[in-house]
Parts: structure tokens; sequence; C-alpha cells
């Protein structure tokens, strides 16, 4: 299983999305459960975001996860953002 860490600076943007969608915080579990597990798995849908040197990870087809994947160095999985598919996200 992998190590998933929630620096401070994305607890607090996780918190300021749930407060708006408090509805998906059982599909947001169930990803990052899945994330640990395998990061690679289809339903995830892991992909490169080229302009932001990370990678994004689907909560569903609206809202996903972006993440910085350390696997070789250290087996850990840095969340950074939280938020819409269509938003540039800071």
């Amino acid at each position: 299983m992998l190590k998933i860490v929630r620096p401070d600076s994305y607890i607090k943007r996780e918190l300021k999305f749930f407060k708006k969608h408090s509805e998906l915080i059982d599909q947001y579990s169930k990803a990052l459960k899945l994330l640990s597990i395998n990061p690679h798995h289809r339903s995830l849908r892991l992909h490169a975001i080229k302009t932001k040197q990370c990678h994004s990870i689907s909560i569903n087809m609206q809202y996903r996860v972006l993440l910085t994947l350390r696997l070789m160095n250290d087996g850990k999985i840095v969340l950074i953002d939280i938020g819409n598919h269509d938003v540039y996200l800071n």
C-alpha cells in the first residue's frame, strides 16, 4: 500500500471543497483508498498534466485531484489540489 500525503495547504483546499460538495465525500474516500492500493486502476483515470508537472485522478467525471507521484523514490503520493476538471487549479 502506498502512503498518501496530505500537506496542510492541501487540507485547507480539501475542507473548502467539501463545504460546497459534501455529497462527494464517499466517492472521494473510495478514490483515495483505491489510489493507495493501485494508482493505475482504470477507474481513477490517472494521467499526467504536463502544464503543471503533476498527475490527476478523477473523483467522478466532473471533479479531480491533482497529485505528485513519487513512486520510484519513496513510494509516496502527495496530494496538491482538488476541484473541477475544467478549472485551472492553482
